[in-house]
């Protein structure tokens, strides 16, 4: 008797209701109520750098992201903003710190939404009826991204350092001097660098605004690090319905922020999945190199867009059940492999031919789920054991 797994093309159903948000236009992306969570990233050229950064932003386009920010901090920025804005093929949002013009500036150039950091914009309160005016004529959302490492200073004297409950009090002060001026086309950030307060930040939030949230862990560091912090953080909260967008910060290339960012998407059932690659960790009991079976097969795979679920199994405790709850799968063992396709054995082929058949096969059902109209995904690996 066989265990059911359940099909990679069906979602499963999410571990919460999400959370009622209001709705906001980031050009041609909703971003809150029941709109898909969205994937994001930041460009990492000079953004006065016109063809490496529309190069950059395509590469991350390719990759899967759906909204893309790029940094304005000087005048040369500020200038090449609308040329980037009319050739991006997705949404920019033009990262604005301290000087208040850029804001406008990117608001004229036709940037989808501008994000401001009010800790460190001086003056910025005194600027907000300005703002939300020029925003609220041109249709431009405003994100308000606070950071634990840019406090407003007031805060920090009243908190002593950046606690949630700082976070959330600078986030909510600045919304409310827009709702002043009557303006809410608003979306909002908490950011910090500790799972924990950043968690706990988002989920006060949550509690006391409608407004939709751009999930963030800031510095999360290199990939592995940053990877863990981000999926320990997201997930917490998407688990419970929080979030409405996403941003993996990693001290990486941004492409690889973008493939974290939907593999933690895939993973809470927020997102169809693509092709993935499931096999046993080894051990003792392993008569086969699954490590380099599965490296070999995963990279023979690579830019495969279909639902398809492959499992590469070493030995005969888990590997005869597992290949055959998945699309395709190896059960190896004894110098050969028994090959599953939609849990029957089609063929056994020699551990030499294990790779090679099961790419073969797989494009085999690859093209007959294009063929049927099969929606693409994203790929992902888990590990079996």
């Amino acid at each position: 008797m066989s265990v059911d797994l359940g099909m990679p093309n069906a979602r499963p159903r999410p571990l919460a209701e999400r959370r009622k948000s209001r709705q906001i236009m980031v050009g041609n992306v909703p971003v809150g109520g029941d709109a898909p969570v969205s994937v994001q990233s930041m460009t990492t050229t000079l953004t006065s750098d016109i063809n490496s950064t529309l190069q950059q932003i395509a590469e991350l386009t390719a990759s899967g992201c759906q909204i893309v920010r790029v940094a304005v901090p000087s005048a040369d920025d500020a200038e090449a903003l609308p040329i980037i804005a009319k050739k991006s093929q997705i949404p920019v949002i033009a990262d604005i710190h301290f000087q208040p013009k850029y804001v406008f500036a990117a608001i004229d150039a036709g940037c989808a939404a501008v994000r401001v950091n009010p800790g460190n914009i001086r003056k910025f309160d005194d600027k907000v009826g300005e703002i939300a005016k020029a925003a609220s004529a041109a249709g431009v959302p405003i994100r308000i991204g606070v950071n634990a490492g840019s406090l407003d200073k007031r805060l920090l004297e009243k908190y002593g350092r950046a606690t949630p409950e700082a976070l959330v009090e600078s986030a909510l002060w600045e919304c409310s001097l827009f709702e002043e001026h009557g303006f809410r086309d608003i979306k909002i950030s908490v950011k910090h660098n500790d799972p924990v307060v950043m968690i706990n930040s988002y989920r006060q939030l949550a509690q006391q605004c409608d407004y939709p949230l751009h999930l963030g862990v800031t510095e999360a560091g290199p990939a592995f690090q940053g990877t863990i912090k981000s999926s320990v953080a997201f997930g917490a909260l998407l688990a419970e319905g929080i979030g409405d967008t996403i941003r993996v910060s990693l001290s990486a290339p941004p492409a690889e922020e973008i493939k974290v960012g939907n593999q933690i998407l895939e993973s809470l059932g927020l997102r169809e999945r693509g092709l993935e690659i499931v096999s046993c960790p080894s051990c003792g009991r392993a008569q086969v190199d699954v490590y380099t079976l599965a490296e070999e097969v995963t990279a023979g795979l690579e830019g495969m867009d279909v639902p398809l679920r492959v499992a590469v199994m070493g030995c005969v405790v888990n590997g005869p059940g597992e290949a055959r709850e998945a699309d395709l799968g190896v059960a190896s063992g004894n110098g050969k492999g028994q090959i599953f396709v939609k849990g029957e054995v089609i063929k056994t082929v020699p551990e030499s031919q294990i790779v090679e058949t099961l790419i073969e096969e797989a494009m085999r059902i690859a093209e007959g789920m294009k063929d049927d109209g099969v929606e693409s995904g994203e790929p992902s690996v888990s590990i079996a054991g």
